[in-house]
């Protein structure tokens, strides 16, 4: 599989509320992303990066193809879905509805020479 799903670290739940402790070491960047109804965004991959996303609400089409085209998946993300996409997946997101997501980098896409590991 080109995705990986994957699960909160802890999960804690009361009459006050509940707390989902989504990961505890191994990420450097951390984003916020918001997205309307109808955007399309990513169609690209990373080299040196494995990016995690946990959808916070919202749902999207996710599509990830390996970069020589010899693979290629297709999910409906939806809230509550949390996963990894490895190193050279070619990545796109098609938004069925407002989103917001958090993704994590485990280094980072800024390098130190102002380059950038998207492409």
């Amino acid at each position: 599989m080109l995705i990986e799903f994957i699960k909160p670290d802890f999960e804690f739940e009361d009459a006050r509320g509940s707390l989902k402790q989504l990961v505890h070491d191994g990420w450097k960047q951390v984003n916020y992303i918001t997205s309307v109804a109808g955007a399309f965004r990513g169609n690209h991959y990373h080299k040196e990066n494995v990016e995690a996303f946990f959808v916070i609400n919202g749902r999207f089409k996710l599509v990830a193809e390996t970069l020589d085209k010899s693979k290629k998946e297709e999910y409906e993300m939806k809230t509550g879905d949390f996963f990894v996409v490895r190193l050279n997946v070619n990545h796109s997101f098609d938004y069925l509805e407002p989103t917001q997501l958090i993704s994590f980098y485990d280094k980072g896409v800024e390098n130190p020479d102002g380059s950038k590991d998207i492409f």
